[in-house]
Parts: C-alpha cells; structure tokens; sequence
C-alpha cells in the first residue's frame, strides 16, 4: 500500500461516516466532527461580521451569509437555528473578547491602583473597531425591540461594568475616587458611559487615534478629577 486513501476511507482506517472499515465506531470520530463543526462555525460568524458590517443586519439574508463563508444552507442550519441566533453568537463573541480585554488591563496593577496605567492600558487593549461598532449598533437597535435581545445586551453591560467596579472597589482602600461618582458601581457606569460617547463619535469620523485619545483623557478625569494632560 502507497497509503493513500481509496474512497471515503481515510489513512486511519476510518471513513467519513467515523466508522473503521469492519464497521465499528472508531474513537477519534467525534472529535474530528466536533473539530470540523468549530471551525464550520467559525468561518460562518466570521463571513457574518463582515456582511452585516458592509449592509446591515436587516440587509441581509441566510444564503448571503453561507455564500460569504462558502457554505450551502444546511451547513448554516446545522450550527444556527435562524440568522438572529447567529447574530447574537455574533455579539455575545465579540462582547466577552472586550469584557476579557478590560478585565485583563485592569488586572495588571498591584492592590494600588495606578489609574493613568491603567486608563492607558484599557484605550490601548479596547477594541476601537468600525465594523465592529456597526454590528454592535445594529444589535442595540434590534435590542430596543426585542425584550429577549435587550436582556442579552443587559447582560453584557452588567458584566463589563462589573470588571470595572471589581477592581475599582479592590483598590477603595489605596486609591481614592471623585465623591461625585459615588461608589465603585457608580465609577463603573462612568466609565462605561465614556465608552459609548467616544465610539458613537468614531462611529462619524473614523478616527480611531483620535477616539483613543479621547478616550484616555475621560476615563482619567472620571477617575482622578484631572484631565491627564499638560496644562
């Protein structure tokens, strides 16, 4: 044997239906299929982003979605039940990536919290994306009629302010905030408030350096009552 494949039967002994070639169930099948479905879903989410960033949500259909990703329709069935449940594996991705993101640039200070490092980590780690600001646009607009979508969004906001206010209340007992935010919870909101502000701005301009910087100077005022530049 030359040990190339004849049929559907692969250099395992294994064919496409994960059985060997007596028939029985071979062990590796599941997880090449679990492996192969991943990426399956991942090229179509990724095909997703960019379709809905070029036209909108409400632009666009299932079989631009598969064509993007060089699927047929029961590829997209197989892993979606409609193209909102897509559109929200969609968001729900990207929105865990920036939660993470926060969560990580914030978590590099000792129990004193060095807040213009910390402020510049986070503009520099943030996900400053015009795509990605389209489709989370879309999604919120969604959201605002659609209670179940609104719960979702609601979520996620709840937990990017949540790895704010977390470490903003670890470091209450070394660094001290502006009265007028009140608690940690409160400095969170501000901060995620800043956020929206600065991004709805990129949304028009697509200055991105600009938003960064913007961004850098509000979060560090909220902070420290200071704007973080030279007089």
């Amino acid at each position: 044997m030359d040990g190339t494949t004849t049929g559907d039967t692969a250099m395992d002994g294994t064919t496409r239906d994960g059985t060997t070639r007596d028939g029985t169930a071979s062990d590796d099948a599941p997880k090449r299929v679990t492996r192969r479905r991943a990426r399956t879903r991942a090229r179509l989410l990724d095909a997703a982003f960019a379709v809905f960033a070029a036209k909108g949500f409400g632009r666009v259909s299932i079989e631009e979605v598969c064509e993007a990703a060089g699927f047929s329709r029961g590829a997209f069935y197989s892993n979606f039940a409609t193209l909102d449940e897509l559109f929200f594996a969609l968001y729900q991705d990207r929105a865990d990536l920036i939660a993470a993101q926060v969560a990580d640039a914030l978590a590099q200070d000792g129990p004193d919290l060095d807040v213009p490092a910390s402020v510049d980590r986070v503009t520099e780690v943030l996900l400053l994306d015009v795509d990605w600001l389209l489709v989370k646009t879309d999604f919120l607009v969604h959201a605002a009629r659609d209670p179940a979508v609104a719960r979702a969004l609601l979520d996620h906001r709840a937990r990017l302010r949540q790895a704010v206010a977390d470490r903003l209340a670890r470091a209450r007992g070394h660094t001290e905030l502006p009265a007028v935010l009140g608690d940690a919870d409160g400095a969170a909101r501000a901060v995620v408030a800043a956020y929206d502000g600065v991004t709805t701005q990129l949304l028009l301009d697509r200055d991105v350096d600009a938003a960064r910087g913007w961004l850098r100077q509000l979060l560090t005022a909220l902070l420290t009552g200071s704007s973080g530049t030279a007089a």
